[in-house]
């Protein structure tokens, strides 16, 4: 009895469960299930495909990388236009919180990729809730560095909560006195 192996390189004509799309969410639940990017080479069994298969969707694995995250990070929070910037800016965070939970090792991802595409869509929602604050652009740029660095704090210590006594609930209090140091800090 011969076994045929699966043919290298690119997928077949007939083979329409495969497309970028595909690969990205099959990558995107590995990921949750493991805490880290899958290799080419599981990510092709969880598909049941070659692993040159999916080098013909993505030239490299840094390339499949910034998909996944950069699909990621889109799925957090789209804040709507309101008056109400603090709310908004509020459920934008508390999403990118929820997802680095939901997703270990997501945070190390992120900051070790070449790429900024991700984190370009938290700063385009962070931009457009912030537009109306009379704040200058210099001041704009470092409240970001401040939010995102303690959002990133915040994150990596409930990562390391083993007693599950810090939760995003625990943001909202330096949440609130970061928006009231925005406001007066816009009032100067």
């Amino acid at each position: 009895m011969t076994v045929k192996s699966p043919k290298r390189g690119r997928p077949a004509k007939h083979q329409t469960q495969l497309s970028k799309e595909a690969i990205v969410s099959s990558a995107k639940l590995l990921m949750k299930k493991e805490g880290a990017i899958p290799s080419i080479r599981k990510l092709a069994t969880e598909l049941n495909v070659d692993a040159m298969a999916i080098y013909h969707y993505f030239a490299n694995k840094n390339q499949l990388l910034e998909s996944i995250t950069t699909s990621l990070i889109s799925d957090i929070y789209q804040p709507k236009p309101s008056e109400d910037w603090k709310t908004e800016l509020h459920q934008l965070c508390v999403g990118y919180l929820n997802l680095l939970n939901q997703y270990p090792g997501l945070l190390q991802i992120l900051l070790s990729m070449e790429s900024n595409s991700p984190a370009m869509i938290f700063i385009e929602r962070y931009e457009s809730i912030i537009s109306d604050l009379p704040l200058s652009s210099d001041n704009r740029k470092h409240a970001l560095d401040l939010l995102v660095d303690y959002i990133h704090g915040f994150a990596l210590a409930m990562s390391c909560d083993k007693q599950s006594l810090l939760n995003i609930e625990a943001f909202d209090g330096p949440f609130e006195f970061f928006c009231k140091a925005i406001e007066g800090y816009g009032t100067k």
